[in-house]
């Protein structure tokens, strides 16, 4: 399942299940283009990565709801890296709040970081794929697509037309020998948990549903993204794999 001498675009890197699987992609030897919005989440995943001499850091510094500006910057950076042969579209912003408080500039707002700073992203590294019959792009849904969140439906609106891309992505890339899937993370403890008002009983909530009585730990994601990666996964697309402690089932 070896992603060395890879290099792979990953949106939303310096983030709670971004960072662990950045250096992870770095010690399997990867060369991993980290983007993130946050300038000290970006420092502590440089300073995080110093030791490791295997893969290679490029960080990138980008607001993804600026679409130009984020086209022009990763277009300019794949140059220089010689393409983008996987591509992990991550990032995303999840508000919380009733249905009725959203406006429709707050759904755009999510839809433009979530779901289309991805589309560019692809946009930008397809033709290298393309050229060379080999790529990966993986998109990060979510287990709240499925159902059972109140509050959250910009967010899960987002996710849904990321697998619906993925399904599409899937179809058309394949002549081109890249596979597209997604990725579902169940409950994981990162900042995005913060939104919760109790979190002792936000964990038996989410022990309860899952089969697997353990939470998830940012290493359950990185495998499967290193799995989704390479060439071991060569025959699956289209598919979405949710990490979520045998959470979903279907």
């Amino acid at each position: 399942m070896s992603i060395r001498g890879k290099t792979i675009l990953y949106t939303g890197a310096a983030g709670g299940l971004g960072l662990p699987a950045t250096l992870h992609f770095l010690r399997e030897g990867a060369t991993v283009l980290a983007v993130d919005h946050d300038a000290a989440k970006l420092a502590a995943l440089v300073d995080a990565a110093a030791g490791i001499d295997a893969g290679h850091l490029v960080p990138m510094r980008a607001d993804l709801s600026d679409l130009a500006g984020f086209h022009a910057l990763l277009s300019a950076q794949a140059t220089a890296l010689g393409g983008l042969d996987v591509v992990i579209n991550n990032a995303a912003i999840y508000p919380s709040k009733p249905f009725e408080d959203y406006s429709v500039e707050d759904h755009q707002a999510v839809q433009r970081v979530n779901v289309d700073a991805g589309i560019v992203a692809v946009q930008v590294a397809l033709p290298h794929m393309r050229a060379q019959g080999w790529g990966r792009i993986i998109n990060i849904a979510s287990i709240t697509f499925y159902g059972g969140w109140a509050n959250l439906s910009p967010y899960v609106a987002s996710k849904g037309a990321l697998v619906g891309l993925t399904r599409a992505w899937a179809r058309e890339f394949g002549a081109y020998g890249v596979t597209v899937n997604a990725l579902s993370p169940g409950a994981f403890p990162t900042d995005a948990e913060k939104i919760h008002p109790d979190p002792e009983g936000y964990t038996r909530f989410v022990l309860d549903h899952q089969s697997v009585k353990r939470r998830g730990h940012p290493g359950d994601i990185a495998a499967a993204l290193s799995f989704l990666a390479s060439d071991a996964a060569g025959f699956i697309s289209g598919q979405t794999l949710n990490v979520d402690g045998g959470w979903v089932m279907h």
